[in-house]
C-alpha cells in the first residue's frame, strides 16, 4: 500500500508515531494474520529514506506486535 500524497511531519518523533499509527490501523483493518513481512518505509519529499519500521516492532497496547 502506498500513500502518494504524504504528510508533513516536523520531527523524527512525529514520524515514528505516525508510522506506528499507520501500521496499527492496517493491522486492525486488514484481515492478514502474518505481519512479520510487513513494514512501514518512510521517505522524504525527494524520496530519501527517513524511517523503516517493521510491523513486528510496532508497539500494540504497550507491547510489540
Amino acid at each position: 500500500m502506498f500513500d502518494l500524497q504524504g504528510r508533513w511531519l516536523s520531527s523524527i518523533r512525529e514520524i515514528r508515531q505516525h508510522a506506528e499509527r499507520v501500521a496499527l490501523g492496517l493491522m486492525d483493518g486488514v484481515g492478514c494474520q502474518d505481519w512479520t513481512v510487513w513494514s512501514v518505509d518512510v521517505r522524504d519529499a525527494a524520496g530519501r529514506p527517513v524511517l523503516f519500521r517493521a510491523f513486528t516492532a510496532v508497539r500494540v497496547g504497550g507491547t510489540s506486535a
